[in-house]
């Protein structure tokens, strides 16, 4: 089992720097999973047990101009890794005037993935800077709680409104209550609703748009024949909402969230070879 990378580009790495200081926002604990392709940060707190779960997923090519990796067996080419994000997030934060950051599974007294930043010098030699971030290898075993989250069939999908805007709104409505109700149509309408014993306060965004879904794979199954001026809705925690929204830092070109009625909320940000899911569990 091997590993080791180099990015060398300065706009890369910066970008690189971004993700994972998102990642860091809103997770404590999440898993590295290493393909010869791709890198996935993946956190899958059990919706069931009301926790949100997150899969990002990047193309190494884009990030990497060195990239080696020998997974745990041939015909299981991968690497698994339980890491804390912020450690990675705080390695990374010497980097932003780097020459090169180079990534290496290390295993001398505990496993670690050793963060080596190198950095301009007056001198002709360079100055490093390493940090020994400490890993927890996950045994082929327990590869499979760490799949893809399945998305159940969604009543709507709507192009969210810009999020800075949206982060604001989330904001204000946090001083006055834990949840918030997102609710959509399949007429480009979202809503925004809180509600309690005082106050009520919903805020409207119109033309925002539904993703064309049904057209490509029928994915929108439970949508076909519904009213497109009928809402679906689900209730969450406010707080987890604006953890993504105000750590978001992939400022993606397209964002998008699906909803099951009362039951889940499921966010898309995309950017170029980035994609980051969330998923919130609706509250009852």
């Amino acid at each position: 089992m091997r590993f080791r990378a180099k990015i060398v580009d300065l706009a890369c790495l910066n970008h690189f720097s971004r993700i994972i200081n998102t990642i860091a926002k809103l997770a404590k604990t999440c898993i590295l999973r290493l393909t010869v392709c791709k890198l996935y940060f993946i956190l899958s707190d059990k919706v069931a047990n009301g926790g949100a779960s997150m899969w990002c997923e990047l193309s190494q090519g884009n990030f990497f101009d060195e990239f080696q990796m020998e997974g745990v067996a041939a015909e299981h080419n991968e690497i698994y890794l339980e890491l804390v994000p912020e450690n990675l997030s705080r390695a990374l934060k010497t980097s932003q005037s780097a020459k090169a950051v180079k990534m290496k599974l290390t295993n001398k007294h505990s496993p670690c993935l050793r963060v080596a930043v190198e950095l301009p010098s007056l001198s002709s030699s360079s100055r490093i800077v390493t940090h020994d971030i400490p890993v927890g290898v996950i045994p082929r075993r327990m590869w499979n709680d760490f799949r893809e989250p399945s998305v159940p069939d969604f009543d709507v999908s709507i192009y969210l409104p810009v999020l800075k805007t949206m982060k604001s709104v989330v904001e204000r409505m946090k001083n006055l209550s834990n949840f918030i109700v997102i609710e959509a149509n399949l007429s480009g309408e979202m809503n925004l609703k809180i509600e309690t014993d005082l106050v009520s306060v919903t805020t409207h965004f119109k033309d925002l748009g539904n993703p064309p879904w049904a057209s490509e794979d029928g994915c929108q199954s439970s949508a076909q024949g519904r009213d497109l001026e009928s809402m679906t809705e689900a209730c969450i925690d406010i707080k987890k909402l604006q953890q993504l929204l105000a750590g978001q830092q992939v400022n993606p070109t397209k964002a998008l969230c699906n909803i099951v009625h009362k039951r889940i909320v499921h966010f898309i940000l995309l950017h170029e070879e980035v994609s980051l899911q969330y998923f919130i569990p609706a509250i009852s």
